[in-house]
């Protein structure tokens, strides 16, 4: 059994136009490139077509996986977030207690984790910690320099 792809609304839409533009417009780059380096003539000291080939590989692999995660997302629906605990589709204001600071976190699952953007995985150690958690409780983070308090200020979607 395939494990299961949580997704919001907004990244099933983004890994379906990454699926489409790969399959209509990168497939066709590539495709190209191999057709320029094997009019290069020997195939077997052609650097050009080896790189095009290889490239063929990763966007085939990215595409398999793209249509997988596709075939196993389950999309959460905004009217089922929750806002009396946090979980996954919510955004979550906490006080990190070590760093004297807020800082807001989008709790999202694991292939729309994108942490320059604040977007952090259910399955990350600060998102697994604050996820079933309540405006108020302080959590205790286990992060690789210990452990780190933050207090749940907010939680909205």
């Amino acid at each position: 059994m395939a494990k299961q792809t949580i997704l919001t609304y907004e990244g099933l839409k983004k890994l379906e136009e990454e699926l489409e533009y790969l399959k209509t417009v990168k497939r066709q780059e590539v495709a190209e490139r191999i057709k320029q380096a094997r009019a290069f003539g020997d195939l077997s000291e052609n650097s050009e077509y080896d790189e095009a080939k290889n490239e063929q590989a990763f966007v085939e692999g990215r595409i398999a996986t793209l249509e997988a995660m596709l075939r196993n997302a389950k999309v959460i629906d905004e009217e089922d977030i929750t806002l009396d605990r946090v979980s996954i589709g919510c955004t979550v204001k906490v006080y990190d207690e070590d760093l004297e600071e807020e800082v807001e976190y989008t709790i999202v699952g694991s292939a729309e984790a994108d942490p320059s953007n604040m977007k952090i995985s259910d399955e990350s150690p600060v998102g697994k910690a604050l996820l079933g958690h309540h405006v108020g409780d302080v959590v205790d983070v286990e992060v690789p320099d210990g452990i780190i308090k933050m207090k749940i200020l907010e939680i909205r979607r």
